[in-house]
């Protein structure tokens, strides 16, 4: 039986309003039944992957308008965000290589109008744009990034006016970061020559706008910072557009310029320009010029007021001595002050007459102390551990050599008794008998000695004891003489 979905859905002839003749009709029963079509079936991956295929290729580049909101950035460097407005929201992604291109910071509530293509996402079936710019709706992208820095790093304390270091008045040495080719270096080094003609500059080349300045800047003033004897740095670059200026409004430029371990004048640009650096920097130079004759003073300013100075202490010096004269002399002429030098002559001499008092007491009082301390000092080397030591060790050095001395006359004393008590023994011994050519007779056993011919018999077994070996023999005779 066949499956009722698999009929084809014939749509009924239209009724023209007359019956048809029975030939006709037979014809009809006659034809052939045309054959039913076959079902195409889709697997998930398939369908989805043909719905991608449709998207990417119509949806090639759109601009979409939309807030901000369940913004992540993963470890990978590609952020995910949702995209919404008020009847509907789109998934949406920025893979790294466009995400790091961004100024500003993408966070929730934000409205942007991001550029991309619509794409599928295939393991949940979803479909999202892939975004590859986006920027900011009713601001610019750079103007968003600059206030979104400057919030940070004034949270964070990097403008507050305690940490702002004063310039030296004469900088010995001073440090340029900055571009060779620009005019920034032309115009600083001119004002120093006029103004500072023998200071010591230390310049830093580096790239100030493009790809990469931010962190050559940075580079730059990390490595000037730990030259030795740099007073003072000077970070800038003549003007230029927002874009041309940007290096200086990068984190990486501000963290250095916190960082640096001297004061730094930031001249970046003109009067007009503005930037983070400006901020964090010690001190704002309008312009690199400015910043020149803000870093060194005028040295023949200095000298004039040094003499300036000089002048007035010498003249204050002078008046101070006059009127202190004065008093002097109005002293003198009172009274109660006419004996006073006899009476202060007076004092003088009972003064030198104590003093010589007193240091002929000092003396003696020393001499005695001295003579104390000497006899102090003999009696306790008396008692002087190392001196007794040293008396020790002399009678136990004395004391080791008598007893060697007795050990080897007791040694020598003990093997004469021994020697001549060897003579005696071997004078005694029964070998030196056996020696001169006597012989002793055991019996069998070896237990008797044999004195007396008569207690053998004829046929016993006899040994014989030589000087060298023995033998073992046989009685076949005895006599009794």
């Amino acid at each position: 039986m066949k499956d009722p979905f698999d009929l084809p859905f014939d749509e009924p002839e239209p009724d023209t309003g007359t019956a048809p003749e029975a030939g006709s009709r037979a014809e009809t029963a006659a034809e052939p039944e045309p054959p039913a079509p076959t079902r195409q079936i889709w697997t998930v991956s398939e369908l989805t992957a043909e719905i991608r295929n449709l998207l990417e290729s119509e949806f090639v580049e759109v601009w979409v308008e939309g807030e901000i909101s369940n913004c992540r950035v993963w470890n990978t460097g590609h952020c995910y965000f949702t995209l919404k407005d008020a009847g509907a929201q789109l998934k949406a992604v920025m893979f790294r290589s466009a995400f790091r291109l961004l100024r500003f910071k993408p966070e929730d509530g934000l409205h942007v109008v991001a550029r991309g293509r619509i794409s599928v996402y295939d393991p949940k079936g979803e479909y999202q744009i892939v975004c590859e710019h986006m920027e900011p709706h009713g601001l610019g992208a750079l103007q968003l990034a600059f206030d979104q820095l400057k919030r940070r790093l004034q949270a964070e304390g990097l403008f507050e006016a305690a940490r702002k270091r004063p310039l030296p008045v004469l900088p010995r040495r001073i440090g340029v970061v900055t571009s060779l080719d620009g005019a920034a270096i032309r115009d600083i080094i001119k004002v120093l020559e006029r103004r500072y003609p023998n200071v010591h500059l230390v310049i830093r080349p580096s790239r100030v706008q493009g790809e990469g300045a931010a962190a050559d800047v940075a580079r730059g003033l990390r490595a000037i910072g730990r030259v030795p004897g740099v007073d003072v740095v000077i970070v800038g670059r003549g003007g230029g557009s927002i874009e041309d200026l940007w290096a200086f409004n990068e984190e990486v430029v501000a963290r250095a310029i916190a960082a640096c371990p001297v004061p730094v004048i930031s001249a970046v640009g003109h009067e007009v320009d503005v930037t983070i650096a400006d901020f964090v920097a010690d001190v704002r130079a309008p312009t690199p010029s400015a910043a020149a004759e803000i870093v060194v003073a005028r040295k023949d300013e200095v000298c004039q007021r040094i003499d300036h100075l000089g002048g007035r202490l010498r003249a204050a010096a002078r008046h101070r001595v006059q009127r202190l004269g004065l008093r002097l002399h109005s002293l003198q002429t009172r009274p109660g002050f006419a004996l006073w030098p006899a009476r202060l002559a007076l004092r003088g001499r009972h003064t030198a007459e104590l003093t010589h008092e007193l240091g002929r007491t000092a003396r003696a009082l020393m001499a005695r102390r001295q003579r104390q301390y000497q006899a102090l000092r003999l009696t306790l080397e008396t008692f002087d551990l190392r001196r007794r030591l040293g008396g020790v060790r002399t009678r136990l050095v004395r004391a080791d050599s008598s007893l060697k001395a007795a050990a080897v006359g007791v040694r020598h004393r003990a093997v004469l008794r021994l020697q001549a008590s060897v003579g005696r023994l071997e004078t005694l011994s029964p070998l030196a008998v056996l020696g001169r050519g006597y012989a002793v007779c055991w019996d069998e056993t070896r237990t008797t000695i044999i004195r007396d011919a008569g207690s053998v018999e004829i046929g016993q077994a006899v040994r014989v004891t030589l000087h060298k070996g023995e033998l073992e023999c046989r009685v076949d005779d005895k006599s009794n003489e």
